[in-house]
């Protein structure tokens, strides 16, 4: 397996998926992080016996219920959780949209922002055709948008940790987001004027000739924290991780 299981009960699991791996695709070939933990559940006879999607009549054949709350882009690592049973996903999901699953962020980005702390408050168009995410402005969002357009409003507030000025302008953010949007501090931060490193959708050529040359193999952002409640338990459940890419290590 390339993801790491972090915790792992009846329940659910959480795992560190790294940059690079989906976390679930249709392509065919193409590994993923649903895969690998059906994978792994197919091996664990206590994990197949709660699915929670029915009895296993054929354990050749059975692919666990592997339930997705929430996702991660493919280029960026960090922690997820996922549900053993519909029940738990349908709770998890339920806290994820009441905004009682919360996750932090690390980003390196390109520049220096003016203020320490701040929010940044903008709304974002998905681009079915490019699969990427635009800002519009208020005034444009509250207008005709054309058919298909449905712009979103997209809250992200942020803390800088650490800044260097030589060879490069590069900050270390803390991230919070208060909504869940596609690409959302990819594009927010883009916006702003603060593209984070190997972001190769979102930054500038300029920006991406820095993040080859210092190593940055891909988007310099990792989901470190995690909280939530257990959907059975109730139990407030609190994970971290530290990033794995080199570029975190080098802002520490």
């Amino acid at each position: 397996m390339k993801s790491k299981i972090v915790y792992e009960d009846k329940n659910i699991l959480v795992v560190y998926k790294p940059s690079g791996l989906a976390t679930q695709t249709a392509r065919v070939g193409q590994p993923d992080v649903v895969s690998e933990l059906q994978n792994y559940c197919s091996r664990n006879p206590a994990a197949l016996d709660n699915r929670g999607g029915g009895r296993v009549l054929d354990r050749r054949y059975a692919r666990p219920y592997i339930g997705v709350v929430h996702r991660l882009d493919q280029p960026v690592e960090g922690l997820l959780v996922f549900a053993k049973d519909k029940t738990s996903a349908a709770r998890l999901s339920a806290q994820l949209g009441g905004g009682s699953l919360n996750k932090r962020y690390y980003a390196v980005v390109f520049g220096i922002p003016q203020t320490e702390s701040g929010e940044l408050v903008d709304y974002l168009i998905k681009d079915t055709k490019t699969q990427s995410a635009r800002v519009v402005t208020e005034q444009a969002a509250k207008g005709k948008m054309p058919e298909g357009e449905i712009p979103k409003k997209a809250v992200l507030r942020y803390q800088v940790l650490k800044e260097i000025r030589e060879p490069y302008p590069l900050t270390l953010m803390d991230i919070h987001i208060e909504t869940g949007r596609f690409h959302q501090i990819r594009a927010q931060l883009a916006h702003a004027g603060l593209p984070i490193l190997g972001d190769s959708r979102y930054a500038g050529p300029g920006v991406c000739d820095v993040g080859r040359e210092l190593e940055v193999m891909n988007v310099a952002l990792c989901a470190y924290g995690l909280t939530f409640s257990h959907p059975v338990t109730g139990e407030n459940m609190e994970f971290t991780i530290a990033p794995e890419g080199k570029i975190f290590a080098q802002m520490a």
